[in-house]
């Protein structure tokens, strides 16, 4: 893997969800990322086609033996970086917290990705993104007016608020161990992150912009310029028209004269002039609207499914996606003019790797075969 971290060392020790994303990201990134999970040492060359296990070797690791850990511990040696994802608590338990490994590397950062955090009365708990995105406020103001709060799949507490974060925390944990020679403890929750995903609507209330009514504000689909609208073949379009002279383009590509509408930022005439603007997508197809925005600045877009996406020819030009038959899969982001990045080998059986990524970070043969013999590969 090439790319601007490259270099650098990373031990993943396996969850789910952002730990895994996080962990995929680094490695894109050009990180050499080993990705320590219950495996078979000797697995088949197998892929598999579970994205978020891409572009890195999974190593076979038994953290419940003393072998297992013996071996994390003998990576982390060589480690700038260790992320996990366990509930607080448990890698401590395991002997393997940042107290129990800073002897080994006293560079080491130490990434760690909760819900809750590592502190406070909650962090034993379980819980999910919904979960933690609705603590943090996150959840409550996305919505229809008069309708409950809709889950934002899990794109805000786990790959927003948790993952970016996480990855954000290593890479400022990492420039410091390098100007100074001391690692550090990043403790990524994705209430936190999520938390601060909200600082524009937190500063839109501040300044009486935004009022605590779902539904009614100019971002969350309550203003008419801003929204969904189905067309007339039961398909969708989407709406993002706020300066006034985007709005205009949009009022002249609908063929509507703006002395027959309300005025575009009178709250109390939105659902007047929504209807209005809904009367008008229903009389094309979402491809006719398309064609009939195309090259104007009227911020109209279709909705597209993600199958959709990957072969629409805007993405297709831009290589948003790389297609193989029917495995799609999202190019790594953003992008670099000198160290270029792209995605690496593709997500095989867990344990596939063991051997060539110990081998890679210096373990020899007879180690492996040491280890191995002790059960650190269960």
């Amino acid at each position: 893997m090439s790319g601007p971290l490259e270099g650098v060392r990373v031990i993943e020790l396996a969850g789910i969800g952002p730990g895994p994303f996080a962990g995929t990201m680094l490695a894109e990134l050009g990180a050499d990322v080993l990705r320590l999970e219950r495996g078979d040492p000797e697995a088949k060359d197998t892929t598999t086609w579970d994205l978020l296990a891409r572009s890195r070797r999974s190593v076979a690791v038994d953290l419940k033996s003393p072998a297992g850990r013996d071996l994390v511990r003998r990576m982390v040696e060589s480690a700038d970086v260790l992320i996990e994802g366990f509930r607080s608590g448990v890698a401590e338990r395991l002997e393997l917290g940042p107290d129990d490994l800073r002897p080994f590397n006293r560079r080491l950062v130490y990434g760690r990705m909760t819900g809750w955090g590592q502190t406070g009365a909650e962090r034993l708990r379980a819980g999910h993104d919904i979960n933690y995105i609705a603590l943090a406020g996150a959840l409550w103001p996305i919505g229809r007016d008069g309708e409950r709060p809709v889950p934002p799949l899990n794109l805000v507490g786990d790959f927003g608020g948790g993952a970016l974060f996480l990855v954000v925390g290593v890479l400022a944990a990492l420039w410091h161990a390098r100007a100074s020679g001391e690692g550090q403890v990043v403790d990524a929750a994705m209430v936190d992150g999520a938390a601060s995903l909200m600082l524009m609507t937190h500063a839109f209330m501040n300044l009486g912009y935004w009022t605590e009514q779902r539904g009614r504000n100019i971002l969350d689909g309550g203003a008419p310029f801003y929204d969904v609208y189905e067309t007339s073949d039961g398909r969708y379009v989407a709406v993002g028209a706020i300066e006034p002279q985007f709005y205009a383009e949009l009022l002249r590509g609908l063929d509507l004269d703006p002395a027959d509408l309300p005025p575009q930022m009178d709250r109390d005439q939105w659902p007047a002039l929504r209807e209005h603007l809904r009367e008008a997508f229903r009389s094309r197809t979402r491809d006719e609207w398309e064609g009939v925005f195309a090259g104007t600045d009227a911020c109209v877009t279709p909705v597209l499914s993600p199958r959709e996406a990957a072969r629409h020819p805007r993405n297709v030009e831009r290589g948003v996606f790389r297609v193989v038959e029917d495995v799609i899969e999202p190019r790594p982001a953003p992008r670099f003019s000198a160290t270029p990045t792209d995605i690496g080998e593709p997500p095989h059986l867990a344990g596939y790797g063991t051997r060539e990524g110990l081998s890679a970070w210096g373990l020899s043969d007879d180690e492996i075969a040491t280890f191995g013999a002790r059960g650190a590969f269960g």
